[in-house]
């Protein structure tokens, strides 16, 4: 390192170099990518910083005025012999003990520290033992110590890296190669074939002369390499770091060059350069600032413009060797480089296919199950419709289990979903080696296969598949099918024609399971008060033919039907005192009868084919006025079924025996109707109900016409 006296015998270390010394110091270091869940410990004691660094801070300031010409008088000799050495023992004292008194990545800063320390050993015996030498030995002592630095520098370095960047992808260690190289290259282009005309001496003179050079070019390469690896962007410590090695490579490239071309002069700014390079190296240890966790980033577009930069510049050193011949090695450095950049593009191709290889898969496959998708299906049939009808014969089965949402809502989604899985491996199973399943989403399943056997065969054993039963469940489906390309010209047209099927033969389930739940609560109400057996025989048939009048569709007059029979089912908890009382109700009774809408409501609800009945059996005694029970709604807010049952109740009520009034006859309970619409019967309802007892009443029950006699 540069003496600060002036004067021919102030050499920076032991080496001839067109009769002068070189130098290459180079710092360890090639920051890496700090992983993601890396949390370096907070800085330690920051007075202890403060009382470390702030002496250190006053000698650089010193030095820097010093060589700028600015004399310190008796403290003159000092500041040119040994005020660099203080800033040098100073950062190897930063970097041990921040390794003596912080625990995490101690080996790193220890194997750092002792090559600073190692630096500064070897400059020390240098100004002590060579520094009024005419013409120093070469190699010496000195020039020992100082190339010891190297090792340990890039072992604490690897360290560093090996606690930072564990998570870093391949492509970015293969920049951070790239832009080593082409830094390696420049610099062997710049300095290298320099220095190596001006060398001389004996062989071991000249390998200990180009050892410096060598190691800057490799320092050099290292920070530049360190800043690929991060992205392009450092925390705090690796900051600090970098610069402090880019100072030192700097200087000692300068300064061979400078050596080399006869334009160096002692004493001047750039001898600070080796000193401030390792005071800096010191503060990195102590992390000064803020050190911001780095999320990993995803691939940009500078990830590979920079790459594909470094490499133009390697193009350019192998052109500007046709005009001017440059070293054998830079030649080999920027080979390497290009060959790290081709490498670097095919991994990038790699992997593209691989992310849209995934890609395609995940597009067409079910997330959940692992099954192929709607899109798959989609593709799969169109496929089979692009085929001559002679070369394809299928079956589509499209199945929706039956059950699976009371599952999920008994024992959460989680099982919900544990169950789809379940079945889906269960079904392709079933059809493995046959054809393809595929989940449409949630809980439908489809299949496509040979139509080599008789449908009425094959769809029965592949639904068989979708079933569990537990200790508190059973879960089946209901399925449609279609013979293609036959039934369906295109991919949508089957999925329509599977799914009409399917549906229907759900309805034909849920149709069975509403007529099963329905008579069981029929048969306990009759058994509770057998009188009301007429009554409810009659309501259901008044309202069925009131709703066919006003133009219900089918599902609709069955669920008029169902309600009108079960209209009185909260009836069960009234006491028969109450319901059998031949004369007026008190308030209190009143009160306990009008309950039994909604007991009625959830009794039925308690079938979950019979929700839509329930809720039209809690709504019957509402008024259009808003004056009913059990809600107080009024117009529209009355389902239109409850307010055709409650016509349909009342007339019945009034045309039958009831033990406190006596009956009424069919035209005084018509026009009882008529009076009342508008306030407790819709208008609508009461006319059509007028025009459907005229055309049935030869139908009606034989109770009825007796009452109108």
């Amino acid at each position: 390192m540069p003496i600060l006296e002036a004067g021919p015998q102030h050499r920076p270390r032991a080496a001839s170099l067109a009769n002068s010394n070189l130098t290459v110091h180079q710092p360890e270091t090639l920051p890496a990518a700090v992983r993601n869940d890396v949390r370096v410990a907070p800085p330690v004691a920051p007075v202890l910083q403060l009382a470390l660094f702030l002496p250190l801070g006053i000698v650089a300031v010193a030095v820097i005025v010093y060589l700028l010409g600015v004399g310190f008088g008796p403290l003159d000799g000092f500041m040119g012999r040994w005020a660099v050495l203080v800033l040098e023992v100073g950062g190897a004292v930063a970097c041990l003990s921040r390794a003596a008194l912080v625990r995490e990545e101690r080996r790193a800063w220890t194997m750092i520290g002792i090559g600073v320390g190692l630096w500064a050993a070897g400059d020390a015996y240098y100004r002590t033992v060579l520094f009024d030498s005419e013409v120093p030995p070469v190699p010496s002592p000195a020039d020992a110590l100082w190339l010891l630095f190297y090792p340990f520098a890039y072992t604490g370095t690897a360290l560093l890296i090996r606690a930072r960047a564990r998570d870093v992808r391949a492509t970015v260690w293969i920049d951070g190669l790239i832009a080593a190289l082409a830094v390696a290259a420049v610099a062997a282009t710049v300095v290298f074939n320099v220095v190596l005309a001006g060398i001389g001496g004996t062989p071991l003179e000249t390998a200990t002369n180009l050892a410096y050079p060598l190691m800057d070019m490799l320092l050099l390469a290292f920070v530049v390499a360190a800043f690929a690896i991060t992205g392009w962007r450092l925390d705090r410590t690796w900051i600090w770091l970098a610069v402090g090695l880019a100072i030192f490579a700097v200087t000692d490239s300068i300064y061979l060059y400078q050596v080399a071309r006869g334009t160096y002069t002692p004493g001047g700014v750039l001898d600070a350069g080796w000193g401030a390079a390792l005071l800096v190296m010191g503060l990195a240890a102590w992390r000064f600032g803020k050190e911001a966790r780095q999320a990993r980033r995803a691939e940009t577009w500078r990830s590979i413009i920079l790459p594909i930069l470094f490499g133009v510049l390697a193009v350019g050193i192998e052109t500007y060797d046709h005009f001017t011949r440059v070293t054998v090695l830079a030649l080999g450095l920027t080979g390497a480089c290009l060959l790290a950049v081709l490498g670097r593009l095919a991994i990038t191709f790699a992997q593209n296919l691989r992310m849209l290889h995934v890609s395609r898969e995940e597009a067409a496959t079910d997330a959940l199950t692992g099954l192929a998708n709607r899109r798959q299906l989609a593709i799969d049939l169109d496929e089979v419709h692009s085929k001559p009808e002679t070369e394809v014969c299928c079956l589509l089965i499209l199945f929706d289990l039956n059950g699976f949402k009371l599952y999920n809502d008994t024992f959460g989604h989680p099982a919900g979903d544990a169950l789809l899985t379940r079945l889906g491996a269960r079904l392709q199973t079933r059809v493995e080696g046959q054809g393809t399943a595929y989940r449409m989403g949630g809980d439908e399943f489809c299949v496509l296969v040979p139509r080599d056997q008789a449908p009425e065969v094959v769809v029965p054993a592949i639904a068989a598949a979708l079933c569990e039963r537990g200790e508190a469940f059973y879960i089946d489906c209901s399925f449609g099918w279609a013979a293609l390309p036959e039934e369906a010209h295109d991919a949508q047209a089957a999925l329509r024609l599977v799914d009409q099927r399917m549906y229907a033969q759900k309805q034909d389930g849920r149709a069975s399971a509403s007529a099963q739940s329905k008579d069981v609560l029929l048969q306990a109400l009759v058994e509770r008060s057998p009188a009301l057996g007429p009554h409810l025989t009659d309501v259901a048939e008044l309202a069925e033919a009131t709703a066919r009048e006003l133009g219900l569709t089918d599902l609709e007059r069955e669920q008029v039907r169902v309600a009108g029979e079960l209209h009185d089912i909260g009836k069960v908890a009234i006491p028969d005192a109450i319901l059998d009382k031949p004369g007026p109700l008190d308030d209190s009774e009143w009160e306990y009868v009008k309950r039994h809408s909604a007991v009625g409501e959830r009794i039925i609800a308690a079938a979950p084919a019979l929700a839509e009945v329930a809720k039209l059996v809690r709504c019957i005694h509402e008024r259009i006025d808003g004056t009913g029970y059990p809600d107080g709604l009024a117009g529209d807010e009355i389902p239109l079924g409850a307010r055709l049952i409650a016509v349909c109740d009342a007339y019945a009520a009034m045309t039958n025996e009831r033990p406190y009034r006596l009956t009424m006859d069919t035209s005084s309970a018509i026009a009882e109707l008529r009076r009342n619409a508008g306030t407790q019967f819709d208008p609508e309802i009461v006319r059509a109900f007028c025009v459907a007892c005229e055309r049935k009443l030869d139908a009606v029950p034989l109770s009825l016409a007796a009452a109108g006699a």
